[in-house]
């Protein structure tokens, strides 16, 4: 039985895990600017992500490779400025903690020294298991990301499913206990079954936060750029739109030139 919400005044990793013991599903969105930070922390979102889908959406590559450290230092130093109640997660990119433990910790200290976030998210689970745990002995959250993990991408060779078979999922139940050992905050499971999901989310005591794993998590985070409708070339199961701004924001442009063309922007009333 759930108890009475509470009211955060600001989220932090503890108020995560008392969420999950109260049974309140935790909300999740991505943001990458000051502007985008503000409108979704002022609507009551816990966690900002600042992701690293920052390079799809914002710089328009096919993958999340490209982005660099010091551009997701940039993104999130632009969010923490927008935000005053949510926790924010800054991803640790592709190249700045896999290979090299140490590396791992510097890449992590320069984004909390420098952005002012308050966690960092890596993906992978054993694999990365000495990164987490130089980080995570710097005083410094970490949150994992297992299932779909984007930065693997060209090693997968597709964005389907993870996990459907036996083994894939033994070894994903087997990472998410070893990361709440290790000392992780939260993980995110991206489009793993449900089924598996729920069962993983049962086994912790850490929240679990779903992207395509079903609503037997602990929470929900998807990309606001298309959850706003801002993209539409996306079209996962899993994403419900609740606006259309692509199409509305494109109307309002289309409008705009006209009335320049037409002389009629700006009247009278529109200038000094």
């Amino acid at each position: 039985m759930s108890t009475a919400k509470k009211e955060y005044k600001r989220i932090t990793v503890k108020s995560l895990t008392e969420m999950k013991v109260n049974k309140e599903k935790i909300s999740m969105l991505t943001a990458y600017d000051y502007t985008m930070a503000k409108i979704i922390d002022s609507a009551g979102i816990d966690v900002i992500l600042v992701g690293d889908s920052a390079s799809n959406v914002m710089a328009g590559h096919e993958t999340t490779l490209p982005i660099t450290l010091d551009q997701m230092i940039y993104h999130a130093s632009s969010v923490v400025r927008g935000t005053e109640r949510a926790l924010v997660v800054v991803d640790l990119p592709f190249g700045s903690y896999q290979s090299d433990p140490k590396e791992a910790l510097r890449s992590a200290i320069r984004i909390m020294k420098e952005s002012g976030g308050h966690t960092v998210k890596l993906e992978g689970g054993r694999e990365v298991k000495e990164s987490i745990k130089r980080i995570l002995n710097a005083g410094i959250p970490v949150m994992g990301h297992l299932g779909l993990t984007p930065q693997s991408i060209y090693k997968f060779g597709t964005y389907t499913v993870r996990a459907k078979e036996e083994e894939e999922a033994e070894k994903l139940k087997e990472d998410a206990l070893a990361m709440e050992r290790w000392g992780c905050f939260a993980i995110v499971l991206e489009k793993v079954p449900a089924a598996l999901a729920q069962e993983v989310a049962e086994s912790l005591t850490i929240p679990v936060i779903g992207i395509g794993a079903g609503g037997g998590v602990d929470g929900q985070v998807l990309v606001s750029h298309d959850m706003f409708g801002m993209t539409y070339e996306f079209e996962p199961r899993f994403l419900r739109r609740y606006m259309n701004l692509y199409e509305d924001m494109g109307d309002a442009v289309t409008r705009y030139n006209a009335d320049v063309k037409s002389r009629d922007f700006p009247n009278t009333s529109e200038q000094y």
